[in-house]
C-alpha cells in the first residue's frame, strides 16, 4: 500500500484523521527497534526514509521537525550502522534499507560486537592480575544478593550459573518457565554434562520433548497441586536464583539471585520433599 508524500506527515497526524491508525503502528515499530540499539529518533528517521522514500538531509529535518545538526548526526549515526544509505547526486539523498536486511545488519553487527569483546577477555584479565590487592583484609565470603530486571539480565546470571557448577544442578519451574529455558538453550548444558541435575516440572505431555535429549531418570513431573508460579534454580547448594514474578506474567521478568547458606538450604529441602512425592515423567 503506498500513500503519497504530503506536506503533514503520518508522524503528526492527530487522533481525528485517517492516518493516525498508521502512526500508532509506527510508535510500535519505534519501540521494537529501540531493543536493536537505535536511539529513538535514529528509528523515527529510518522508518521515515523506509515508508516515504529517499530524502534530502533537509526535507528530513523540515518532516521531521528535527534541528538542523541533530538531523545531519542522526543520519550519519545510520549511516555507520550501515541501515541508511547514500547517493552521490547532489544534493545527497537518503535511502534507508529494507527492514529485514536492517534488522539482519544490526543483529550481526552486535555478534561481532560480543565477538570482540569476549577475545578482549584474556588480555584485560592479565592487566587485572598485573595489579596488586590492596586490601590485607580477607573476610570470608560475605552473603548477598542480586535483583535482576529483565529477560538479559536474567538469561546472563542462568548462564554463569550452568557454566560452573561443581555438585548438582536442581530446577523446579512450570512448563512456561521450562520452555524458556529451552528456548534460550540453557537445558542443552545438561545434555553431555558430567555432573549432576535434577529437573522438577510441571510440564505437559505436549511439552516434554524439550526433554528428549536429557536423562529421563533426573526429571519428575510436579504434582498438579503445586502452584503454577513457583520457579527457582539451585546451584551446588551454594546459588540461588529464585523467579519474583512467573514467566506467564506479560510484564518484564524479575529474579533475585543469591549466596545465602540458609535461604540455598530452605530451597534444597522444599525441592527434596517435591522430589519425593513427584513422579518420573513418561519415557
Amino acid at each position: 500500500m503506498t500513500y503519497e508524500t504530503t506536506q503533514t506527515s503520518v508522524f503528526d497526524s492527530t487522533p481525528d484523521s485517517q492516518m493516525y491508525e498508521y502512526k500508532q503502528s509506527i510508535e510500535k515499530v519505534q519501540t521494537e527497534l529501540l531493543k536493536y540499539g537505535l536511539t529513538s529518533n535514529q528509528s523515527k528517521v529510518f522508518i521515515f526514509l523506509g515508508k516515504y522514500g529517499a530524502k534530502t538531509a533537509p526535507e528530513v529535518c523540515k518532516s521531521l521537525k528535527l534541528p538542523r545538526t541533530e538531523t545531519y548526526h542522526l543520519l550519519s549515526a545510520l549511516q555507520n550502522k550501515g541501515i541508511v544509505t547514500a547517493t552521490f547526486q547532489h544534493p545527497i539523498k537518503f535511502n534507508a534499507q529494507p527492514l529485514d536486511k536492517a534488522i539482519w545488519i544490526l543483529v550481526n553487527s552486535e555478534k561481532e560486537r560480543v565477538k570482540s569483546l569476549e577475545q578482549m577477555k584474556k588480555g584485560l584479565s592479565e592487566l587485572w592480575d598485573n595489579i596488586p590487592t590492596f586490601d590485607s583484609i580477607h573476610d570470608e565470603v560475605e552473603e548477598k544478593f542480586q535483583m535482576l530486571q529483565g529477560t538479559n539480565q536474567i538469561h546472563s546470571k542462568i548462564t554463569e550459573m550452568t557454566d560452573n557448577y561443581d555438585d548438582e544442578f536442581l530446577i523446579l519451574g512450570s512448563e512456561k518457565d521450562y520452555l524458556k529455558l529451552y528456548h534460550g538453550d540453557f537445558l542443552e548444558s545438561f545434555v553431555k554434562s558430567k555432573q549432576k541435575f535434577r529437573l522438577l516440572s510441571a510440564c505437559s505431555e505436549k511439552t516434554a520433548y524439550i526433554f528428549d535429549d536429557l536423562e529421563r531418570k533426573n526429571i519428575k513431573k510436579l504434582n498438579k497441586d503445586i502452584e503454577n508460579h513457583l520457579c527457582f534454580i539451585l546451584k551446588d547448594n551454594t546459588e540461588m536464583l529464585f523467579f519474583t514474578k512467573n514467566a506467564n506474567s506479560v510484564d518484564e521478568p524479575f529474579a533475585m539471585w543469591t549466596n545465602s547458606k540458609s535461604l540455598s538450604y530452605a530451597m534444597k529441602l522444599l525441592f527434596e520433599s517435591l522430589w519425593a512425592s513427584s513422579k518420573n515423567i513418561h519415557l
